[in-house]
């Protein structure tokens, strides 16, 4: 697998077959062949064996796929056997909802600290992690190794504080700031458009309606 590249649709897809295994495993069941997980996930039982190739296959011919080795390699590629130190920027309602996100930890991302400008929340905790201040910032993400920085801020602060992020050495940002970040390439960004999601479900509302009239 080194050096190949691997599109961005495979990747999307990943941990969707992660979170669908896992249950499967929830379940009781252990193996399971291309054509069953395809009825399951809605996903061509082809495209499930182009999309796993790419990394080596993991099925056998007559037997499927080893539910538990499956879910625990795709786990490996996604890097989830390790832990990831993140922070949230942002106490509001999305970043406090973010931060009482118990599921975090079980994934190896392990929240050290929550930032705000409002000094009414200095010193509070959420789920024992405590709410500090901006001027922290660019201290605290080095020292704690810090990997990923979620943004839950409105868009005028968004870039101000990416370039904070920036100079902090980040690794990526989780953005949920509703603004493009225009930031050096070797920056990893994962834009999250709200908005955009219910734009799309209106779409396919406006089309089901039509349809069904």
């Amino acid at each position: 697998m080194q050096g190949k590249e691997i599109s961005q649709a495979v990747i999307r897809r990943l941990p969707r077959y992660y979170r669908y295994l896992g249950e499967l495993l929830e379940d009781g069941v252990e193996r399971i062949s291309s054509n069953d997980l395809s009825e399951r996930m809605k996903v061509t039982a082809s495209q499930i064996r182009q999309d796993l190739n790419n990394f080596g296959g993991f099925g056998q011919q007559g037997y499927g796929y080893n539910v538990k080795h499956l879910y625990t390699e795709i786990g490996k590629i996604l890097g989830l056997e390790q832990d990831h130190n993140m922070i949230i920027i942002g106490a509001g309602n999305l970043g406090q909802a973010l931060a009482n996100y118990a599921a975090f930890e079980k994934r190896g991302f392990v929240l050290k600290g929550i930032f705000d400008i409002n000094p009414a929340l200095k010193g509070k905790e959420i789920r024992g992690v405590k709410i500090r201040m901006m001027e922290e910032l660019g201290r605290f993400v080095p020292e704690n190794n810090v990997e990923i920085a979620a943004l839950t801020i409105p868009k005028e602060k968004a870039i101000e504080v990416a370039r904070v992020l920036v100079d902090s050495k980040i690794r990526a940002i989780w953005n949920f700031a509703h603004t493009d970040l225009n930031l050096p390439e070797h920056i990893i960004v994962e834009n999250v458009h709200l908005s955009e999601s219910l734009m799309r479900l209106s779409y396919n509302i406006c089309r089901y309606n039509e349809e069904h009239r």
